[in-house]
């Protein structure tokens, strides 16, 4: 792949070396989710997924008052009951494309994350907000309920009455509650958020490609497990990285006091 690669018309991935920028380019919509976009999310997620040189992906707008709005409600409008059915598994596909990157994944969040939005950015494993950023799951106050992942992601992050004060009351939360009660997790300057977001990224790109992925597949597979299974998930993606090349380099990097070069297998 080159520095930049476009999926349809709202999707752009960038390259930052070993990460992968997601770029949500939909400015005249707010990026408001469409079955279009949803499908060219979807696209870059599957591709990504597949790319060994991607350690890390950063989810980004190109929007300076928005991430994303959620669903494209105006197009919801036009579709009758039956295209609305059919058009289910194309949005799913587009947060679950997200939720199941195998790398770590971190969301730069300017400005409104309402709805599908805030979806989108909790489907990612770190959250940066700058303080314009306005986060929600408002979908009762339209008759749905959040269908991107919503109501389980939420109450992984903030504890089940949390989730559920904040998804039936529909309300906007601000950057400086939304960091205290951990809906964002890191809050920077304004207007930083992407920069700040991609700085971490890089850092964590750093290390090694094998031990992120199998450092992520422990963390998602053994959560709301009990203790002793929990364990049995993390020693199983110990067996899979300690005996890989990236280990092996590990090692003899830190014996040699130099940097690692990951061969990522």
């Amino acid at each position: 792949m080159g520095d930049e690669q476009r999926y349809g018309e709202y999707v752009v991935v960038r390259r930052h070396g070993h990460v992968a920028e997601l770029v949500l380019d939909r400015p005249k919509a707010m990026n408001a989710v469409s079955s279009e976009m949803a499908r060219s999310v979807a696209a870059a997620c599957a591709a990504l997924s597949e790319d060994r040189a991607a350690r890390v992906v950063v989810v980004t707008s190109t929007h300076d008052r928005a991430f994303c709005v959620g669903a494209d409600l105006k197009e919801r409008n036009s579709l009758s009951d039956a295209e609305l059915l059919r058009q289910r598994p194309t949005s799913r596909a587009c947060y679950t494309g997200v939720l199941e990157l195998p790398m770590p994944t971190i969301a730069a969040v300017r400005g409104f994350a309402l709805g599908g939005g805030f979806e989108l950015a909790l489907s990612c494993d770190v959250i940066v907000a700058d303080p314009t950023a306005v986060v929600g799951l408002p979908e009762v106050s339209v008759g749905v309920i959040p269908g991107g992942g919503g109501t389980q992601l939420l109450p992984r992050r903030v504890g089940a009455a949390r989730a559920a004060e904040l998804i039936f009351s529909a309300r906007r939360v601000e950057a400086a509650e939304a960091r205290e009660l951990g809906l964002v997790d890191l809050l920077v300057e304004e207007g930083n958020a992407r920069m700040e977001a991609l700085a971490l990224g890089a850092r964590m790109a750093a290390n090694s490609p094998v031990g992120l992925r199998a450092a992520k597949r422990a963390l998602r597979l053994g959560y709301g497990l009990d203790l002793r299974a929990g364990l049995e998930v993390e020693d199983a993606a110990w067996r899979a990285v300690a005996f890989s090349g990236d280990r092996a380099e590990g090692v003899a990097a830190f014996n040699e006091k130099r940097k690692p070069e990951w061969p990522g297998e």
